[in-house]
């Protein structure tokens, strides 16, 4: 009898972690839109401090990230999308300029490389084979938009009963420990909070920065567009950055090579500034966790759960640590 109860139990359970892995992909976005919530909280609270209820507040801060919204798939989409097939139907170009150089030039004699690289550009196969044909990519469009609205309508909700929400999770703890918990709770979320916040503010840097040096520099044909994509990168941890800046550069070598060189030497000096100046100010208020942490803590989130494991990770670590120091350590130094 005590076999088969334990038998029956493992069964139970590796039925139970196959239904798991079957919602997994709609558990990461309810995830994501809790995360969303809890970086929007602040606002909501800052709101709140300046004489608004919270109904009010929380319909304020719902209005102007769906305004924002708006105003990003309606006025920045179209400039990127056009400023990306700028990009492509100048790819050949950029192609035979490579070809001139010397090096590159002896290296394709051999390998042919960027006479492939140029009929895969400018024949079009790449989006099909990323996505898998003209159905694909259809697909692929229409399940990104559909996660963007359950994300925006879950985090419509989360924010809306976020103080409930605590309250009933709070409540679940022994009376004799609820205030403790209640305040290392509070404690977690604010620090989330403040790593959304401080990580959109780091991102929206690079990007006006690289915006305004793009025109600077000679390429306004593609200023909007690169921006674009060094600001969406520069949310990644620890990669983003440098990914964003690889890419500009690459273009920038590809159009003038003293362009690259301007595009190398400004990203040098910039990772630089924000590595040491911005995101230390910006975060140190809000997520305490030492460098070495923070490196591990994006390597295996990415290698769970790829970009939104590596955006999740240093928040978990913070609040790791937070419950390590203020849990574990007391008990230790007890004993």
């Amino acid at each position: 009898m005590l076999g088969f109860m334990y038998a029956a139990g493992g069964l139970l359970a590796f039925w139970l972690s196959e239904q798991l892995l079957r919602v997994g992909s709609v558990v990461i976005l309810v995830v994501v839109a809790l995360f969303i919530a809890v970086g929007l909280d602040p606002g909501v609270q800052w709101l709140q401090r300046r004489g608004l209820g919270r109904a009010a507040a929380v319909l304020v801060v719902i209005s102007l990230v769906l305004v924002a919204l708006v105003l990003f798939f309606v006025a920045l989409v179209p400039v990127i999308s056009d400023q990306v097939t700028a990009l492509v139907n100048n790819a050949p170009e950029w192609f035979q300029q490579l070809q001139r150089n010397r090096q590159i030039q002896d290296l394709d004699d051999r390998f042919h490389v960027i006479e492939k690289a140029q009929e895969f550009v400018t024949s079009g196969q790449w989006a099909s084979s990323l996505f898998g044909g003209v159905v694909g990519i259809g697909v692929a469009v229409l399940g990104f938009l559909v996660n963007t609205f359950l994300v925006t309508v879950l985090t419509l909700y989360f924010l809306a009963s976020l103080g409930r929400t605590k309250q009933a999770l709070y409540g679940l703890a022994p009376a004799s420990r609820r205030a403790r918990v209640t305040e290392l709770g509070e404690r977690i979320l604010a620090s989330i909070g403040g790593y959304v916040s401080g990580a959109f503010i780091v991102a929206m840097a690079a990007g006006i920065s690289s915006l305004i040096f793009l025109f600077i520099v000679g390429l306004g044909e593609y200023a909007v567009a690169l921006a674009a994509v060094v600001t969406l990168l520069d949310v990644i941890p620890m990669i983003g950055a440098t990914l964003g800046a690889v890419v500009v550069t690459a273009i920038g070598f590809a159009t003038d090579p003293r362009i690259g060189l301007s595009c190398l030497v400004f990203y040098v000096i910039y990772q630089q500034l924000e590595n040491y100046v911005i995101y230390p100010r910006v975060m140190q208020r809000s997520v305490n966790v030492p460098g070495s942490v923070t490196v591990i803590a994006a390597l295996i989130g990415a290698g769970l759960l790829g970009v939104i494991g590596a955006l999740l990770a240093i928040p978990t670590a913070a609040a790791v640590l937070l419950l390590f120091r203020e849990v574990v350590v007391p008990r230790q130094a007890a004993r």
